[in-house]
């Protein structure tokens, strides 16, 4: 007799075309994982009746629900369906300059540096302080310019200040070369109207007992991203659903491999908080939270017949040695900060990568530990929607936006 093993499980999915429609068996796609532990629940209800012989004689079985997390180390090209789910928006076509002849490239320090344009606007094409650009066109002494990933770490309608993530520096160039930047990949965020609502079919194929569990109607309800001092980014989604139904083969035939890019981790990548950079931070952990419930049952059927949306919630917690009083004094001025995280899979000119921009961040502490180390400050701290954003301005209208690399 086999015993199911975690490593033969395989986790499926693919987005429905409506609630309590499920997806179809073909054109599926396998999910890269950690874990996952989603499972069907129910609500039990237990008999109250006054007896002689002071016994329970009855329970039953309620309302059916699926509940659970599917883990995994941030990779880019992985999760994005989820993500966009959670963000509630389709991923944006990335903006350009198109090919411009007006623009001049100066070094200022290390990898960082200015690309300064003398007509147009960087604002107006739809640049956002923390995106993640690559230039093409640049010749002679700004050859080094083309092919590499460039954080925008400050914008103007006429100058592009940042870094690049690879640490090469910029080849100074005055203007004249037909040069074109472009965002690499596409970015999310969560918008202001439209707002969609997806649902997906989940399978767990345990194919070492020819067991299935499909789980359907299942929204992507939370994104939970770590970022450890040392090690890989992992991120949680938690979902939620309304039924599972069993089967003795695999519901999805022949699904699409799984994205094979590599995994992100601290050591490659930047944090900016306030468009400077940070290396004293030892952790950020933040949740993307969409506020989910449920009916808790209706009359007559043993399924909700819904999940339902809430406001879409950004906290986090940061932990940032205590070298000045730059961070303490976020939280005790109440000081607004702007904060980006972008991480790599390696540090080649153009890696792939995942990016993370919230431009209204306020701290809500600043406690800190003590022992025979390094004093450790730790700063929970909530994302704002940032109400002046928007088109023609440096940063989004939007309480977070994400930038994937590998999407076309």
């Amino acid at each position: 007799m086999s015993i199911a093993t975690g490593i033969a499980k395989k986790v499926v999915y693919k987005k429905q075309s409506a609630l309590g429609t499920i997806a179809a068996t073909s054109g599926a796609q396998y999910l890269r994982r950690t874990s996952s532990n989603l499972d069907l629940k129910k609500a039990t209800y237990q008999s109250t009746e006054l007896r002689d012989d002071m016994q329970r004689a009855d329970m039953r079985h309620g309302v059916r629900s699926v509940d659970g997390t599917i883990s995994g180390e941030l990779s880019p090209g992985s999760y994005t369906d989820f993500f966009g789910s959670v963000l509630r928006q389709a991923w944006q076509s990335p903006a350009t300059t198109g090919a411009i002849i007006t623009v001049a490239a100066a070094v200022t320090t290390g990898a960082s540096g200015t690309f300064t344009r003398s007509a147009g606007s960087y604002l107006t094409d739809g640049f956002k302080i923390g995106d993640v650009v690559r230039w093409t066109g640049w010749a002679t002494t700004g050859v080094p310019n083309n092919a590499h990933n460039f954080l925008i770490t400050s914008l103007t309608a006429l100058i592009m200040t940042g870094v690049m993530l690879d640490g090469v520096a910029i080849g100074a160039k005055v203007a004249g070369d037909s040069v074109t930047c472009t965002v690499k990949g596409k970015k999310n965020f969560v918008p202001a109207t439209g707002h969609l609502r997806e649902y997906y079919t989940i399978e767990h194929a345990y194919s070492d007992i020819t067991q299935s569990e499909v789980f359907t109607d299942c929204p992507i309800t939370q994104a939970n991203i770590k970022m450890p001092a040392s090690g890989m980014n992992t991120v949680d989604f938690s979902i939620m659903g309304l039924n599972m139904v069993p089967g003795t083969a695999a519901y999805f035939t022949t699904p699409t491999a799984a994205a094979g890019t590599g995994v992100t981790a601290s050591a490659n990548g930047a944090i900016y908080a306030q468009g400077v950079s940070v290396g004293l931070i030892t952790g950020l952990d933040f949740t993307i939270n969409g506020n989910f419930s449920t009916p808790g049952g209706v009359v007559g059927s043993d399924v909700d017949p819904d999940i339902f949306q809430g406001a879409v919630d950004v906290t986090g917690n940061m932990t940032v040695y205590f070298q000045d009083a730059v961070f303490r004094n976020y939280f005790v001025n109440e000081t607004e900060v702007s904060l980006v995280a972008v991480f790599t899979t390696a540090n080649t000119p153009t890696a792939d990568f995942v990016g993370f921009t919230m431009s209204r961040v306020k701290a809500g502490g600043a406690s800190k530990d003590d022992g025979e180390k390094g004093i450790v400050v730790t700063m929970p701290f909530t994302a704002l929607l940032n109400t002046a954003g928007g088109a023609g301005t440096a940063n989004e209208m939007t309480t977070i936006s994400i930038q994937d690399s590998t999407l076309v």
